[in-house]
């Protein structure tokens, strides 16, 4: 029984074949998009990171004198 469904399921339709690699080549652009993408974010999130760290809480409590009522 064992041999009989190994042979049954070696005998593969070549559509099922065609449609697996298409999707698989889909799902592999799809990680390669979102690797760019998660990337760019992180570079982004370090810019904004490095902006931050220059600004200290006491910067951030301040008004500047140009804000100040007159």
């Amino acid at each position: 029984m064992a041999k009989a469904l190994v042979g049954y399921l070696n005998q593969t339709d070549p559509r099922v074949v065609a449609s697996l690699a298409g999707e698989n080549r889909r799902l592999r652009q799809l990680v390669a998009d979102l690797e760019t993408r998660l990337s760019r974010l992180e570079a982004e999130n370090d810019a904004l990171a490095a902006s931050l760290g220059a600004l200290t809480a006491e910067s951030l409590l301040t008004v500047p004198d140009q804000m100040q009522p007159a």
